[in-house]
């Protein structure tokens, strides 16, 4: 399916979706207890991946209309009874290929073409490091997978700058386990936010981890157990940055974006990014509001070392931005959905955007840009979909986004908002 959106501008007041990050864990936290509520989900593909698996692993997920009652399987995995399918879902895939690694027997996980390309390596290393099985089918550190245990703990060394999710995946495990994990980082962590996402989620379910000189530690032995046996996701800030770019180029009434409340997620750096670039931006922590206004923007650099999610974001804005914005440190944001670097260098050159691409920056010319409507692909990818809808607003004529329903992984209503705000978008 393909969207045509027209120049156009917004107003209103928009509810921010779940966060992603933290139903992800929140769900499989729940499996890894006896059972939990989890309220205020976000039920996207991805997110039912992670429900899926935690069927898988003998637990079970009954959904409401504004909660998930999750059964668990209380820290003890099932060897499934057939393939663990993550579909696109690299969240998904990296925690529950270390949770296979606790079941008394062999797990298979794959996912879809774009998700058997991703790097799963260092995660089958750290498996292999605690005596689990863990081998790619194709000998190559990409899915499909074959991995087993049971594992009882120990300490692995990995890299930090390929994914944080490999960090994430071993201490919500390890938990479990006899001994704990303890996790050596040979690299700097990118992305490392994430990780203190997981370790707030875990304080949450009642686990305790902490970050070490050398990397991170979880003890084991320990139970998920929940305050009242229900845990809250709070608002998405990799969502919410679409929200705050809209009004910050299309609203020149203003944009109140609710849901907002802060969290550890490295993604509300998108507030600070914007009133670096000029933007006439408030935001109300207390009540989790941010307003947000049309404002003349200028470009700024920017690090996405730890919010590689924000750089198809960050484009748009310094395409419209005066002067030029630099994006630094962007090499892992090359091994997401799809090569995000290269997919917004294309599509913004497409739509008239002055572009520089390197292996670890991408550098765009907003004073020399004219952003014109054009035909632009999506990539089957959430992310570069979104971003280029709101460039979409601003550009002169029309611009055809193609294959929107990719939205579903991330932020299912995403072009219902984009209509009420006012947008001229036909489907």
């Amino acid at each position: 399916m393909d969207a045509d959106i027209t120049k156009s501008t917004v107003s209103g007041t928009v509810q921010a979706p779940p966060s992603k990050s933290y139903t992800h864990r929140a769900i499989l936290a729940a499996g890894y207890a006896g059972g939990a509520t989890v309220r205020d989900p976000l039920v996207s593909a991805d997110t039912k991946a992670t429900m899926r698996a935690v069927e898988g692993y003998g637990g079970s997920v009954e959904r409401h209309d504004d909660h998930l009652d999750v059964t668990g399987f209380d820290g003890r995995p099932e060897v499934p009874d057939d393939v663990i399918d993550c579909a696109n879902s690299g969240t998904t895939m990296r925690l529950v290929t270390a949770t296979a690694a606790l079941g008394d027997g062999l797990t298979v996980l794959t996912g879809d073409d774009s998700l058997r390309s991703r790097p799963q390596g260092p995660l089958l290393d750290a498996i292999d490091q605690l005596d689990g099985r863990a081998e790619s089918t194709r000998g190559n550190g990409q899915a499909p997978l074959v991995v087993g245990g049971p594992i009882d703990g120990g300490r692995v060394s990995i890299p930090g700058d390929v994914s944080s999710q490999y960090v994430t995946a071993l201490l919500m495990a390890g938990a479990v386990t006899e001994g704990g994990i303890e996790i050596d980082l040979k690299t700097e962590l990118k992305s490392a936010p994430y990780v203190d996402i997981t370790i707030e989620v875990l304080e949450a379910f009642g686990v305790d981890a902490e970050q070490t000189a050398d990397g991170f530690a979880v003890a084991g032995g320990q139970s998920y157990d929940p305050v009242d046996g229900e845990y809250t996701v709070p608002g998405d800030f990799s969502s919410i940055s679409y929200l705050l770019a809209m009004g910050a180029l299309a609203a020149p009434d203003g944009l109140t974006v609710t849901g907002a409340h802060p969290s550890a997620q490295g993604d509300s750096a998108i507030v600070d990014v914007l009133q670096r670039m000029g933007a006439d931006l408030t935001w109300d922590r207390e009540a989790g509001e941010i307003h947000v206004s049309q404002s003349d923007l200028s470009g700024v650099e920017v690090s996405v070392a730890d919010t590689p999610d924000l750089l198809p974001t960050i484009a748009v804005l310094g395409a419209v931005a005066d002067g030029t914005t630099t994006i630094v440190d962007c090499e892992h944001v090359r091994y997401k959905e799809t090569d995000r670097v290269a997919a917004m260098s294309e599509a913004l050159t497409a739509m008239g955007a002055s572009v520089e691409e390197e292996h670890d920056t991408l550098t765009i010319h907003g004073g020399d840009s004219d952003l014109d409507g054009t035909t632009v692909d999506g990539r089957a990818d959430h992310r570069i979909i979104m971003s280029l809808s709101v460039a979409g607003l601003v550009a002169d004529g029309t611009t055809t986004v193609e294959g929107i329903e990719h939205v579903d992984v991330s932020f299912p209503n995403f072009f219902d908002e984009l209509e009420t705000l006012g947008a001229e978008v036909s489907r």
